[in-house]
């Protein structure tokens, strides 16, 4: 089974390239976070966007990271960043996902789930009922000082493979991979895809997007994939 990979925290059309060439699905586009690396501005998320749309079309997801929950918020958050691709890092308000459907019914919904516990395999149940993708990451959401995401760190991948199992949706895996233990969390796990953001960048230098990280990133996968 063909194994993608989004490259999140992109911050600019080269690091896109980059990734890409890499062999990257996706790129992820962080807009403002309460907390992680990686934030841009919405102008230069469009930029970004419009840029991977003139090379690749829509066959290259451009993905939004957004923190916003109510439904017509995220509708214009979206509108304003011209992507393909929504990714809803905290848990959206009722009506939130019908609210988007009306106003972008092309636009691919993915939702984060935190998996926190084992609550967060009925989260994601009700969760794929609604979406066309489902992210598994590490934040902690239900702590005093929550984290939505790019904490860096790994959760329990045993609850994330029992989430796979459980819903009809393709899963992204996320939280603390990199070249060094990506295969083992596709062995455990059995993800759809796998994303990765703090694995590949040097944390000493603003975040940057580390080529030779990527490439050893992308030979994993590759590995796993031979065709």
């Amino acid at each position: 089974m063909a194994i993608h990979f989004k490259v999140c925290c992109i911050r600019s059309a080269d690091e896109a390239d980059m990734a890409i060439a890499a062999g990257a699905a996706a790129v992820g586009l962080v807009a403002e976070m309460p907390n992680g690396p990686g934030p841009i501005s919405d102008d230069k998320i469009r930029e970004i966007a419009a840029h991977v749309r003139a090379r690749h079309g829509d066959n290259i997801w451009t993905t939004l990271l957004t923190s916003r929950t109510d439904g017509e918020a995220i509708t214009d958050h979206i509108a304003a960043t011209g992507v393909n691709t929504v990714q809803i890092v905290d848990a959206p308000e009722h009506g939130a996902y019908d609210a988007i459907r009306k106003a972008h019914e092309a636009v691919r919904l993915m939702q984060v789930i935190h998996v926190e516990d084992a609550g967060a395999v009925d989260a994601a149940r009700q969760a794929a009922q609604s979406v066309d993708v489902i992210l598994l990451d590490s934040g902690k959401p239900s702590t005093s000082a929550r984290t939505l995401g790019g904490t860096g760190e790994t959760h329990d991948w045993t609850i994330s493979r029992q989430i796979i199992e459980a819903v009809p949706v393709p899963v992204f895996l996320a939280g603390g991979l990199g070249p060094d233990n990506v295969a083992d969390a596709v062995d455990t796990v059995g993800p759809y895809g796998v994303d990765i953001c703090s694995g590949i960048r040097d944390k000493a230098d603003a975040y940057r997007l580390v080529p030779e990280k990527l490439q050893a990133f992308a030979a994993v996968i590759r590995q796993m994939d031979p065709r």
